[in-house]
């Protein structure tokens, strides 16, 4: 009987979190009321706050889901036979395949923490966690010979996902981007960013820097 019950907790949960979704992506964070989320998730006030007392606490679940996705995502590139493979194939799935609805999700959440402090919070863990499990994943390439050991893998991991959150802003907020016109060019910088010893400290980057003492 037990069990019945948690897995009743479980998927209300999860239908109230999906109704949160689709509400944020709609209507914006702060646009967004909890009656709406009621109405959507087609739940009385009293079982929606029961599970998730306020809009933040929705994000925070949100952001456990992301969590769990991601960590899985990672191993899975880890496991494969051909790195490079794995990952242009998790490219395509988070830039060209991922529904619009989630794009601009993260789009919210991401506006959302540079006013709300305790987004902000929940924001700034849940990408710390995805740095260390891109880091964690590219030491694993090294360790294999996939990816030479002289690659600076903390600069690396940054910019990898500045472009990620680049080309996820760039789908949110232009109607008449392609996401899978970029992918071939993302994907040619993620190489080089991976294999090139010297990507990010090379002479090139100083190019017209006056020396010192000039």
């Amino acid at each position: 009987m037990r069990r019945a019950n948690t897995k009743l907790q479980t998927d209300r949960r999860e239908m109230i979190l999906l109704a949160a979704k689709r509400c944020f992506s709609r209507s914006g964070f702060h646009s967004t009321s909890m009656q709406e989320i009621c109405a959507e998730a087609q739940m009385s006030p009293g079982s929606l706050y029961r599970y998730f007392p306020s809009k933040e606490a929705i994000i925070a679940g949100i952001a456990e889901q992301d969590r769990a996705d991601v960590a899985e995502k990672f191993q899975a590139i880890v496991e494969a036979p051909d790195f490079f493979e794995a990952l242009a194939l998790a490219a395509r799935r988070y830039i060209v395949e991922e529904s619009d609805e989630e794009v601009c999700l993260h789009a919210e959440i991401k506006a959302e923490s540079r006013r709300n402090p305790e987004i902000a919070k929940i924001y700034g863990g849940v990408e710390q966690e995805v740095k260390e499990g891109m880091l964690s994943m590219l030491r694993a390439a090294v360790a294999r010979g996939d990816i030479p050991r002289t690659v600076d893998l903390e600069i690396a991991a940054t910019m990898l996902m500045a472009l990620v959150d680049g080309l996820y802003w760039r789908r949110a907020v232009d109607p008449e981007f392609n996401a899978e016109t970029v992918l071939p060019t993302l994907l040619s910088v993620t190489h080089f960013l991976l294999t090139k010893p010297e990507n990010h400290t090379s002479k090139s980057a100083m190019a017209g820097q006056p020396a010192a003492g000039e």
